[in-house]
């Protein structure tokens, strides 16, 4: 199966992550395909708006493939941290709207993902978060994504906690822009994406540069500063002994 789906619904292009088995959980291969999706999807005239969505009922995406992070060596940290960043780019350099439609589970890659769109859609009792700490990792551009969307405590408490919280909570504090039942949530953003669509191509595209001129020399610091953080964490060992754990204990069910 293709990692990435794409469908198009007039000038709306609809772009599913399609690994339902993993809780679209981020690889390679995903993360190649989609950052080729959105690079040729922008520089189609004929897409004015893309929705972004996860297949499946568990998840949006629950972050990073665990099995391709527990395998990364130090050796290996900046190309793959670098491969990471340009996903977000790919999706920050949409200069058409994005929205997100996330319904169960949005975390780590997954939730940065959503929180690079410019609409994000869910339900009351989607998850959200930031649980890089739990997995021994140091919580940098998640943190620095919040920042553009809640303010300082809000940050903290997610960041340093790693606890998910509800969709309904997400969208009191100003992380979500708007709530659906799940049956309502794929046809809602696709009305929001119409309804952007249908909005004068230059004068978006225009204000899209300039929302994110505003906001690239954070992100780009955010992404350096991550690099030389998760160095550390993997020279110190934690997140290699806690994904290690983690994957035994999922393969142990899984050969059950």
């Amino acid at each position: 199966m293709d990692p990435v789906l794409v469908e198009c619904d007039g000038s709306v292009a609809i772009v599913t992550l399609n690994r339902p088995e993993r809780m679209n959980a981020v690889n390679d291969a995903l993360r190649g395909m989609l950052i080729d999706t959105l690079a040729r999807l922008n520089a189609n005239p004929a897409v004015r708006a893309v929705v972004l969505a996860g297949a499946g009922d568990r998840a949006f995406c629950a972050g990073q493939d665990l099995d391709e992070a527990a395998a990364v060596t130090w050796q290996q940290i900046v190309p793959w941290l670098n491969r990471q960043r340009a996903m977000y780019q790919a999706v920050r350099d949409l200069d058409k709207p994005c929205v997100a439609a996330v319904h169960g589970v949005a975390a780590g890659a997954g939730f940065q993902l959503a929180l690079c769109a410019d609409w994000r859609l869910t339900t009351p009792v989607s998850r959200w978060g930031q649980p890089e700490v739990k997995a021994g990792l140091a919580s940098i551009v998640g943190s620095y994504l919040m920042t553009l969307h809640v303010g300082h405590t809000h940050n903290l408490q997610m960041s340093l906690s790693g606890e998910l919280i509800s969709g309904q909570r997400a969208y009191e504090i100003g992380l979500v822009s708007g709530l659906h039942t799940e049956a309502e949530l794929p046809e809602a953003a696709l009305t929001r994406a119409r309804t952007l669509a249908a909005l004068p191509p230059t004068s978006v595209r225009l204000s899209k540069q300039r929302l994110r001129a505003m906001t690239q020399p954070g992100f780009d610091d955010a992404c350096v500063a991550g690099i030389r953080a998760q160095l550390e964490c993997y020279a110190d060992g934690e997140p290699q002994r806690v994904m290690d754990e983690f994957l035994s204990k999922r393969n142990a069910r899984e050969s059950r």
